[in-house]
């Protein structure tokens, strides 16, 4: 019955862009694309987040992939399908750069989180630093490619730009469920529990974190990539350093770190609601939305500490078990 109703829910996901949307079309597209972008990026997040390694420095992956593909297009013209494995690859040499010494030496929980957030602003004052490539603090614009370019991936009609969401989305969804369900969850998982304990029964506590690590900062790359494509304007306010990291952590803890779709729902709360403000009340309220899902977070994390994907998801189960034995 689960896997019926999900192959019904992807049809229905990718039949999207020909559903008579009416005049809101573009609109619901454009919401639609940002929410499995930035689900593919809390996705990736939570693959560290779920085993106790809280990263607060996502943004500095986010922005090196969108910064790398976009300036060797502006300055080259090297089309992004072929630098987006360079950016990810040069993500993922960032982190092992910070994870290896980390992870050698055991600097974890708070002290990681503290390391992760000064990369985050380190990328972030360099690439503003840069100014002479990367527009600095004003940010830099996608060169244009023209309407419909498949080399540049560039495309006007927002229903295809949907469809590559959408499958870079499932892929993260795919790389999430190969995790969960291979030895790496386990050692992680003991790890997590006790580091010392997991590192005397033989498992490699270093190659193991670092394994997740990097994979998580390579899959956060493209994230980078896909969103500075899409919306075509990079500014390391918004694509790297503290703000744009935090804003991944509460997504996910907001849907729930531990279910493969907890970080979607928390994704697609937390911009459904910053968009309905946008457009019910203008600059009214404007802020209004990160003071609500703050509030809302901070409940969230007192009742139901799995998320609210995660905590609903359990309060269903726990009953249908009960339910189960009664009738047993």
């Amino acid at each position: 019955m689960i896997r019926l109703l999900a192959v019904l829910g992807l049809a229905l996901l990718a039949l999207v862009p020909w559903l008579p949307l009416g005049p809101a079309r573009l609109y619901i597209l454009h919401v639609l694309i940002l929410i499995l972008i930035w689900a593919f990026v809390g996705t990736a997040w939570s693959l560290m987040g779920r085993f106790g390694l809280v990263s607060l420095g996502h943004g500095a992956f986010l922005g090196l992939g969108a910064y790398t593909t976009t300036l060797l297009w502006n300055f080259w013209g090297i089309s992004p399908w072929i630098t987006t494995p360079l950016a990810a690859a040069v993500a993922v040499l960032l982190a092992l750069f910070l994870g290896y010494p980390c992870f050698r030496f055991r600097v974890v929980g708070h002290y990681f989180a503290l390391v992760t957030l000064a990369l985050g602003e380190v990328i972030r004052l360099l690439i503003i630093a840069e100014r002479d490539w990367t527009g600095g603090s004003l940010g830099v614009t996608l060169k244009d490619a023209g309407a419909f370019n498949i080399a540049a991936v560039q495309f006007a009609d927002k229903g295809i730009f949907y469809l590559i969401a959408l499958a870079v989305w499932l892929v993260g969804l795919w790389v999430w469920w190969w995790v969960d369900r291979s030895m790496t969850r386990s050692a992680l998982e003991a790890i997590g529990e006790d580091e010392t304990a997991a590192a005397s029964v033989g498992i490699p506590v270093t190659r193991f974190k670092l394994k997740v690590t990097l994979l998580s900062a390579g899959l956060t790359a493209v994230g980078g990539v896909l969103y500075a494509q899409y919306v075509t304007y990079l500014n390391p306010g918004t694509l790297s350093g503290i703000g744009v990291s935090l804003q991944i952590v509460f997504a996910v803890v907001l849907g729930g770190m531990y279910t493969l779709l907890g970080p979607t729902v928390g994704t697609a709360l937390t911009i459904g609601l910053a968009e309905y403000l946008r457009v019910a009340f203008g600059i009214k309220f404007l802020g209004m939305a990160d003071t609500i899902y703050g509030l809302a977070l901070i409940l969230i994390i007192i009742f139901l500490p799995a998320g609210l994907y995660g905590g609903l998801k359990e309060i269903a189960l726990g009953r249908a078990a009960r339910a189960r034995a009664v009738e047993g």
